[in-house]
């Protein structure tokens, strides 16, 4: 493969501008270790390409003569894919989004605002391509589903606060596969794609 923007180069080489799904997998690491040295061997990438990536886009963030937000997203993964303006509530905002490397069913999507600003940025199921089954908890398995995949397959429920920038928590009852009881569960997600699940007891009557 080429190492054109968005992409990434089979030989242990690091193409400037870099793959941006390495910055992804290092702050995956943090949860699911074993998952991401899976996804370097596959990619063709060691650990010390993934933090001098990391390193990079963070140096680009905190640059005294940084970009925009949405311009350093275009100056690493090049033109987006798809663009759509997109009504989320009484607001209006465009969705750029790129294809990533490693999970050909989803697309990295930036929402920004009429003034450019980017109000957020994660992973999203692709456009047409099915999602998982999510019935019970046992169907949570990291990097399966997204943060708005959960949300809607267990409403209600509640969005909390992430432990780190890049991610969310969400709060909801699921039934246990074995026996159908109601269970209170905490997910934790990096970049809008679950990463483990945490806080489990069973559901209160009210919820």
């Amino acid at each position: 493969m080429d190492s054109a923007p968005g992409s990434f180069p089979q030989a242990d080489s690091f193409p400037a501008p870099f793959p941006f799904v390495l910055v992804l997998l290092r702050r995956m690491a943090d949860h699911q270790p074993g998952l991401v040295e899976d996804a370097l061997r596959e990619l063709g990438f060691g650990r010390a390409v993934m933090r001098e990536a990391n390193r990079r886009w963070q140096a680009m963030q905190r640059s005294p003569r940084r970009r925009s937000a949405l311009a350093r997203y275009r100056a690493v993964l090049g033109p987006p894919e798809s663009t759509a303006t997109r009504r989320i509530g009484d607001l209006t905002c465009e969705a750029l989004s790129w294809s990533v490397p490693l999970w050909p069913d989803l697309r990295f999507e930036v929402l920004t605002a009429p003034n450019g600003a980017v109000w957020n940025e994660w992973l999203v199921r692709a456009p047409g391509a099915p999602g998982p089954r999510l019935r019970t908890a046992d169907d949570l398995v990291p990097w399966s589903c997204t943060v708005d995949e959960v949300a809607r397959a267990f409403a209600p429920a509640r969005p909390m606060e992430g432990s780190a920038p890049t991610r969310w928590r969400l709060a909801f009852d699921a039934p246990d596969a074995e026996n159908g009881e109601l269970r209170h569960y905490v997910a934790e997600f990096t970049w809008g794609l679950l990463q483990r699940m945490e806080n489990v007891r069973p559901a209160s009557p009210t919820g």
